[in-house]
């Protein structure tokens, strides 16, 4: 997989790509990281990337001249991203959807936002990972990268643990976890899970799954 990442910050990726997950992953040769810097697509000597908004109001609004240019140059297969707060909400079904593509494409915006025209005529979906704000695009980026890259076959050596991850097959949010010692501070493990009765400890597991999954809002799609 290729995934390339267009953003005034190039160098706020330089770290965490390179640690755990997706740096193994980089170094196995699963995925390939093609970082871009938006400011290499301007005209002028200030290299601009922003401009005062049609229609006043406060903040700038990024320019789409420098976003078209860089998809031009890139030419991507696959899904365009655009990180923005009116997009939809990202979960595990996009992470699994994406790490079958062979190239994603992220658009980081900043500022007060991105020229509409980016949304409508250059990305091909608009994604938040909730609802708030972020200082910028890259740290959704990142977050989307780490979700995705760490379904990519062989970018997790355990596949069984990460196969009871919280939606990974079921949409249900994981049953807690515990280990040693089995009593810290007069708090102890559930005594099921000492028991080795391991269908007794599948079905609570399961139970705890299904109960949490109730209480906290959670889903999978």
């Amino acid at each position: 997989m290729r995934i390339n990442i267009v953003s005034i910050f190039p160098d706020f990726f330089d770290g965490p790509l390179g640690l755990s997950i997706p740096g193994r992953a980089r170094e196995a040769g699963l995925v390939q990281y093609h970082l871009t810097d938006l400011r290499s697509y301007t005209h002028d000597k200030h290299r601009t990337v922003d401009d005062l908004p049609y229609g006043g109001g406060a903040g700038m609004v990024m320019k789409p001249e420098p976003f078209f240019e860089a998809i031009d140059d890139l030419e991507p297969e696959g899904p365009v991203i655009l990180l923005s707060a009116r997009g939809r909400a990202f979960n595990h079904a996009d992470a699994v959807r994406y790490s079958v593509e062979p190239e994603l494409t992220f658009l980081c915006g900043h500022y007060k936002d991105v020229d509409q025209r980016v949304a409508d005529h250059l990305a091909t979906e608009e994604v938040s990972i909730g609802d708030y704000i972020v200082s910028g695009g890259e740290i959704a980026a990142l977050v989307i990268t780490d979700a995705v890259v760490r379904l990519l076959p062989g970018a997790i050596g355990d596949h069984d643990a990460a196969a009871t991850d919280s939606f990974y097959d079921d949409g249900l949010i994981s049953a807690p976890s515990y280990t040693r010692p089995a009593s810290y501070r007069g708090y102890s493990v559930p005594e099921i899970l000492l028991s080795g009765k391991h269908e007794e400890i599948a079905v609570w597991k399961q139970e705890k799954k299904e109960a949490l999954t109730r209480e906290r809002g959670k889903h999978a799609g």
